[in-house]
């Protein structure tokens, strides 16, 4: 508010007399430019008040008496920073420190009322209340920021208690903010160890302290995240900290998937290069023993004969089976069921899941989910998965649960056992050529499941732990559904 330009002033007084005086006071005031109005009722007064109808009020304590602190009182609750000036001629000093605290501007007595004294009251208030303004829009400017960011923020004081969390911090951790009242930081961070680290770090001045870690979301489950506090230090407050948490499970998800994939197409190139090289050799030893095979030889001979003819093969099926594992499979893509293709994998290892008593538990939506998809081919990656998860369950006891779901983006099917689980340590080697903890197995199954299902551009995650078993969850995105019907439908128009 400027005084250069008119500052309009009403006095509630209901003396018509003190409200004429002290208007000609405020018209003597040097170089003022004022409108001054006059209000001779509580009530309206406080209508006045509560509208903002003026720049600044006098109100008159002795004409009103205890009415007027009881005004001050309620436009604190419509109108809290509009200027308000008492005027009285007695008050008591306890009267006085009550009005400030309710949120009067000043205290003027009506017998030393001079237009030096109103000026410098007038001019108090108002710039007492555009400071007030001026640090409220800015407070809103970057309140709007804090709750309106996507990213994940808290405040905390310095004993790592939360006293303060965004939007987006109760949407990520799935906490309301009451309930993040009283949490510290060590509530959220799965390690403890990294915890003590923190504080360590913090407490020993490190202005900004940056890090990933699991952490633990509300409903049991957790996140891979990454964190980012920095200490605030301010006067007269005391010093707190802020942190910024990311959550990277995605990022991530990518960099494993896209790291298995290097490793398969290089273990890929190095099984076509070894396959290329052995049959070469191996076609030369077929064909002399095709030869051999017209000899006129001995019961001794024939034996031997017939021992490298069927070793031969056998390295012939080796190499035909770590082909086909490593080729990227030619596929048929139709609308396919996919409760249909699940139904058929399960059908073919029904033996083994009656064998090994096996509970089975099938979940599908009521309605039918289709996918692009080749039919036999995925009905072989689903049914490699199936037979681990029924090799890795106890006799009796083994459960396996399969679920075909919906997510926003995509279709999702879930094939989850009770079984042994797998090390964090071998789930990175999973799906690698011949990686296998299986005492007779050859370590392709998984293999070429992956290579189908990556044809489908579907995703593959796995979670797993040791003595409690494993998921399989396999994506299927429906950006790439719609697209592909599209390019089919246009495909059989022409």
């Amino acid at each position: 508010m400027v005084l250069n330009k008119c500052t309009k002033i009403l006095i509630i007084d209901k003396n018509e007399a003190d409200y004429l005086l002290v208007k000609q006071l405020i018209n003597e005031i040097p170089n003022g430019n004022f409108e001054v109005d006059w209000c001779n009722n509580q009530e309206n007064g406080l209508k006045f008040i509560c509208e903002f109808s003026h720049d600044l009020y006098f109100l008159d304590f002795f004409e009103f008496g205890l009415h007027s602190m009881e005004m001050i009182s309620n436009s604190k609750l419509c109108n809290p920073e509009a200027p308000k000036i008492i005027l009285s001629t007695v008050a008591s000093q306890e009267f006085i420190l009550k009005a400030l605290e309710l949120g009067a501007s000043d205290y003027l007595s009506k017998t030393n009322l001079t237009p030096d004294i109103l000026s410098r009251a007038i001019r108090y208030a108002i710039a007492r209340f555009s400071a007030n303004e001026a640090l409220r829009n800015s407070e809103q400017k970057y309140r709007a920021v804090f709750e309106q960011t996507k990213t994940a923020i808290f405040l905390m004081d310095e004993d790592f208690v939360i006293f303060e969390v965004n939007s987006a911090m109760e949407s990520l951790f799935r906490y309301s903010e009451l309930e993040f009242k009283g949490k510290s930081i060590s509530d959220l961070i799965a390690k403890k160890s990294q915890v003590e680290s923190i504080k360590k770090m913090l407490l020993g001045k490190i202005q900004i302290v940056k890090f990933k870690a699991d952490f633990n979301r509300n409903k049991l489950s957790s996140f891979a995240g990454e964190i980012c506090i920095v200490p605030i230090h301010q006067l007269g407050d005391g010093d707190y900290f802020q942190g910024i948490i990311h959550d990277i499970t995605k990022i991530k998800k990518d960099e494993r998937s896209l790291l298995m994939l290097e490793k398969m197409e290089a273990a890929n190139r190095l099984a076509r290069t070894l396959a290329h090289e052995i049959r070469n050799p191996l076609t030369n030893i077929n064909l002399s023993l095709d030869h051999l095979r017209y000899q006129n030889l001995e019961q001794a001979q024939q034996h031997f004969l017939d021992i490298i003819l069927r070793n031969s093969k056998r390295i012939n099926d080796i190499l035909s089976d770590l082909l086909a594992s490593s080729t990227p499979s030619k596929l048929t893509l139709i609308p396919n069921n996919l409760q249909d293709i699940v139904d058929e994998s399960l059908a073919i290892a029904l033996d083994r899941i009656m064998l090994k008593k096996i509970k089975l538990q099938v979940q599908y939506s009521d309605s039918p989910i289709e996918a692009l998809s080749d039919f036999d081919q995925l009905k072989i990656a689903f049914l490699n998965i199936i037979i681990n998860g029924i090799e890795a369950m106890e006799e009796n006891i083994g459960k396996m649960i399969i679920s075909i779901e919906e997510s926003p983006n995509a279709w999702l099917v879930k094939i989850s056992d009770n079984g042994s689980g797998i090390s964090k340590e071998n789930i990175s080697r999973l799906f690698e050529p011949y990686f296998t903890a299986k005492r007779n197995g050859m370590g392709l199954g998984l293999t070429s499941s992956l290579n189908i299902l990556k044809s489908h551009h579907a995703e593959v995650d796995v979670d797993s732990e040791v003595d409690k078993g494993t998921t399989f969850i396999v994506s299927f995105p429906k950006h790439h559904e719609t697209e592909n019907r599209l390019s089919n439908k246009f495909a059989n128009f022409e």
